[in-house]
C-alpha cells in the first residue's frame, strides 16, 4: 500500500476575532497611545509609546477594509478615535467655556480625518504600497497646513509630543518639530508591517505549509529589528548631539515676574475681587525689585501686565507708562519688556486693516494683544503686536465666523489686529548682545514662526503669557514644555514670565533650569546665554512640511488620474 500525503489548502486570511483586535477596541487603544505625549503631568518615558500610537489605527483600518466595511463605518470608527484623542489631551480648553472646549475637540478631530480619508482613497486607487507611503505624507502636509491657515490649532502636532523628552530630540535643530512627526510615522508603519508579516506567516504555518522553525525565528527577529533601530538610533544621535553641545554666547542676567492675578476674579475691571490697577503695578514693581542686582539687564513681565487699553498715539501720556519710566530711572542699565493691550487708530476706512472695528466717536481702530519694550527710562517705547492669534478668541476666520463667534478659549472674544513681521527689540546699553524676541503665549507653539525671529537678530526668546485661563490643568504644563522644543530648534535660551502658572528659564538644549513656585506671586532671576548663530532649521525652515505638501498634491493627482488611465 502506498502512503500518500495531501497538503492542506492554505486558509483565507481572515480578520482576527480577539477582543483586543476589534476595531472599536483598537480605536480606544490608539487614542490612549496618542495621548501619551500630552499627559496631565508630562514625563519622558511615556512619550516612547507615542512612537507606536498609529499601529492600532493601521490595524483597524486594515480589518475594516478586508471586511468590506462601508465608508460610513470606517469614518465613524476613525473619527471616534480622533475625538477621544483630542478630548483626552485638550479637554482643559473647556475651563474657559464648555462650548469652546467641545468645539475645539469636535472640529479638530474632523479636520484630522481629512489626511486619513485621503490615504484610504489613495490606497484603493494606487495599491497598498503607495497607499501606506502616502499616509505620513498626507498627515505631514496637514500638520504644515495647520500651522498657517485661519483655523490654525497645531497643539497636537505629533512632534510636540516629545516636548517632555528634549534629550531625545536634540536633532530638532535640523528638522524642526515636524521631524518628530516623521519619526512617529516611520516607527508605527514599520511595527505595523512587522505585525502583519508575522500574522500572515502564522496563518501559513497553521495551514500545514512547509515550515522551518529556524527560518521563521530569524524572519521574526529581522522584521522587528528595523523598527527597534528606528527607535534607538535617533535617541542615540540626540544624546550624542546633546553631549557635544555647549551653551553659546555671552551672558546676561534677567528677571522674570509672576504677579499671580486670577484672570476670572482679580485681574480685570468688573471681576468680583478686582485688584485695582495701580495695586497690580505696585506688586509687579515690588517683585521685580526683590530680584534686581547691579548685574540685571532685563526684566520681563507677563502677558497683559499693563492691561488697561492704551491708545498708541498718546501712550506716553498714560500714567502707568510714566510710572514705569520713573521706576526705570531709579534703576539705570535695566530694560523692561511687558505685555500690554493697545489700540491703534486709522485715518479712514481705506487705510484700515481687515480686522479694524468702527465706532462713531473714534472711527476705525484695531485692538492689539501686544508687548512693550523700554530699553531704558527715556528711549522711545517699542511695540510688538501679537501675530499668531488664537482662532475663535483673538481671530474670527471669515468663513467660520458664524460658528467660531461662540467659541471662547480664554480672553477677549473677537478679531485682534496683528503684524506680519517679527520684531526683535534693540539691545540695552549695558548688554549689547541682548536682543530679545517677544513671544506672546500661543505663539510659542509654532516652531517655524519662532525661528523667523532669529534672522532678525534675536539672541534670546522672551515669552509673556497668562496660563491661568486654563486653571490648574494640563494646558499650561504642555505649553511650558513646548518652550523646550523652540529652544532646541533655534538654540536660544528662553525667559518665561507668566501671570500665573510657570515662570522661569529654559536653556539652549531645552532643559528647564529654573521655575518659580506656581500659583503664588513670585519672581526669578537667571543668567541666560545670548547665542547669535543660526541652526539649520532656522536657515532653511520647514523643509519637511513644504515637501510633504508638494508630494501630497502629486499623490492626490495620481489617485484621480490612475483610474482614468486604466479605462480601455
Amino acid at each position: 500500500m502506498t502512503l500518500t500525503t495531501t497538503q492542506p489548502t492554505p486558509p483565507t486570511l481572515t480578520t482576527p476575532t480577539s477582543f483586543w483586535l476589534r476595531p472599536p477596541v483598537l480605536a480606544v487603544l490608539g487614542a490612549l497611545l496618542l495621548s501619551m505625549g500630552w499627559l496631565p503631568h508630562p514625563a519622558a518615558l511615556p512619550s516612547l509609546l507615542l512612537l507606536v500610537a498609529w499601529v492600532p489605527y493601521l490595524l483597524l483600518e486594515r480589518q475594516l477594509t478586508r471586511q468590506g466595511a462601508r465608508k460610513g463605518r470606517v469614518f465613524a470608527t476613525t473619527y471616534f478615535m480622533l475625538v477621544l484623542w483630542n478630548a483626552l489631551t485638550t479637554w482643559w480648553v473647556s475651563y474657559s467655556t464648555l462650548g469652546g472646549g467641545i468645539a475645539a475637540v469636535v472640529l479638530n478631530a474632523a479636520l484630522m480625518c481629512l489626511p486619513l480619508m485621503a490615504f484610504r482613497r489613495t490606497k484603493k486607487r494606487l495599491g497598498d504600497r503607495v497607499g501606506y507611503l502616502s499616509l505620513p505624507v498626507y498627515w505631514l502636509a496637514f500638520e504644515q497646513l495647520h500651522l498657517h491657515w485661519d483655523v490654525t490649532w497645531p497643539w497636537l502636532t505629533l512632534g510636540n509630543g516629545f516636548a517632555a523628552a528634549p534629550q531625545w530630540v536634540q536633532w530638532y535643530e535640523y528638522t524642526g518639530f515636524l521631524g518628530g512627526s516623521v519619526w512617529v510615522w516611520a516607527v508605527s508603519l514599520l511595527v505595523f508591517r512587522s505585525l502583519i508579516k508575522d500574522y500572515e506567516l502564522k496563518i501559513k504555518n497553521e495551514a500545514g505549509l512547509p515550515w522551518n522553525a529556524d527560518s521563521d525565528a530569524e524572519r521574526k527577529k529581522t522584521s522587528f529589528l528595523i523598527p527597534v533601530l528606528v527607535v534607538v538610533l535617533p535617541i542615540a544621535l540626540s544624546y550624542a548631539l546633546g553631549a557635544a553641545y555647549h551653551e553659546k554666547g555671552p551672558t546676561a542676567e534677567v528677571v522674570v515676574v509672576q504677579p499671580n492675578f486670577d484672570p476670572y476674579a482679580e485681574k480685570f475691571a468688573g471681576s468680583p475681587n478686582y485688584v485695582p490697577y495701580p495695586e497690580q503695578i505696585s506688586r509687579m514693581l515690588t517683585l521685580s525689585e526683590q530680584q534686581l542686582t547691579p548685574q540685571t539687564r532685563l526684566v520681563v513681565w507677563p502677558e497683559t501686565a499693563l492691561e488697561e487699553y492704551h491708545w498708541e498715539s498718546t501712550i506716553e501720556r498714560q500714567p502707568d507708562i510714566q510710572r514705569v519710566r520713573q521706576w526705570l530711572n531709579e534703576h539705570p542699565g535695566v530694560a523692561l519688556l511687558t505685555g500690554i493691550t493697545t489700540i491703534g487708530s486709522y485715518p479712514s476706512k481705506e487705510a484700515a486693516s481687515a480686522t479694524a472695528r468702527y465706532r462713531d466717536d473714534v472711527g476705525y481702530y484695531d485692538v492689539y494683544n501686544a508687548t512693550a519694550y523700554f530699553a531704558n527710562a527715556t528711549a522711545p517705547l517699542a511695540l510688538y503686536h501679537k501675530s499668531r492669534l488664537v482662532p475663535g478668541v483673538e481671530k474670527i476666520p471669515p468663513i467660520l465666523s458664524s460658528v467660531l463667534n461662540n467659541i471662547d478659549l480664554g480672553g477677549f472674544v473677537g478679531s485682534y489686529g496683528s503684524q506680519a513681521e517679527r520684531t526683535v527689540y534693540a539691545a540695552p546699553a549695558g548688554a549689547p548682545a541682548l536682543r530679545p524676541a517677544p513671544l506672546i503665549c500661543y505663539e510659542s507653539i509654532y516652531g517655524d514662526f519662532v525661528a523667523e525671529y532669529v534672522p532678525n537678530g534675536a539672541t534670546l526668546l522672551a515669552l509673556c503669557t497668562n496660563d491661568a485661563w486654563w486653571h490648574d490643568s494640563p494646558g499650561y504644563r504642555q505649553l511650558l514644555r513646548y518652550g523646550s522644543l523652540r529652544c532646541i530648534e533655534t538654540r536660544r535660551d528662553l525667559a518665561r514670565a507668566a501671570n500665573t502658572g510657570y515662570t522661569g528659564f529654559i536653556n539652549q538644549q531645552g532643559d528647564i533650569t529654573q521655575l518659580a513656585p506656581t500659583w503664588v506671586p513670585a519672581a526669578s532671576r537667571g543668567v541666560v546665554h545670548l547665542n547669535d548663530e543660526q541652526t539649520f532649521y532656522v536657515r532653511y525652515g520647514e523643509l519637511i512640511g513644504r515637501g510633504a505638501q508638494g508630494l501630497a498634491v502629486l499623490l492626490l493627482l495620481g489617485a484621480v488620474v490612475a483610474p482614468l488611465v486604466r479605462k480601455p
